[in-house]
């Protein structure tokens, strides 16, 4: 596993482009087999109503695009966690300031704060590890 770990951080850390995708929901994404936890989203569990209605907005958001991703080495469950972009566009502040989730300061730093959408605020529930 050691051998792996440095090849994969290189090829998802130099933007290489995706050549599969697959959206788990508005903060985790498969990229080329690899699960990514998007750094700094906190996005609705899928049993809601908002979690649905947040993957799918980014099932949409996403398709078609080039997907890279640039992982900060990590890991939370099975998942490495990282920055992910599609066509050059940071897909945490997208869906951030589309709506469908909020900026998890403890681990953003702040940095999506600001994209964050009055409804989202006062309509998600912000997770209690990110206050």
């Amino acid at each position: 596993m050691k051998t792996f770990l440095p090849a994969l951080a290189l090829f998802l850390a130099t933007s290489a482009s995706a050549a599969s995708l697959n959206v788990r929901d508005a903060d985790t994404i498969v990229v080329d087999g690899t699960p990514v936890r998007l750094n700094g989203v906190d996005a609705p569990e899928l049993g809601t109503q908002s979690g649905r209605n947040a993957k799918r907005w980014m099932v949409n958001y996403l398709r078609g695009k080039s997907i890279s991703c640039d992982l900060n080495g990590e890991r939370t469950h099975d998942r490495w966690v990282g920055v992910c972009y599609a066509d050059g566009q940071d897909i945490g502040a997208a869906v951030i300031a589309a709506g469908h989730a909020l900026d998890c300061r403890r681990y953003s730093g702040g940095r999506y704060r600001h994209l964050e959408t009055p409804a989202a605020k006062s309509r998600l529930k912000r997770a209690g590890y990110c206050r």
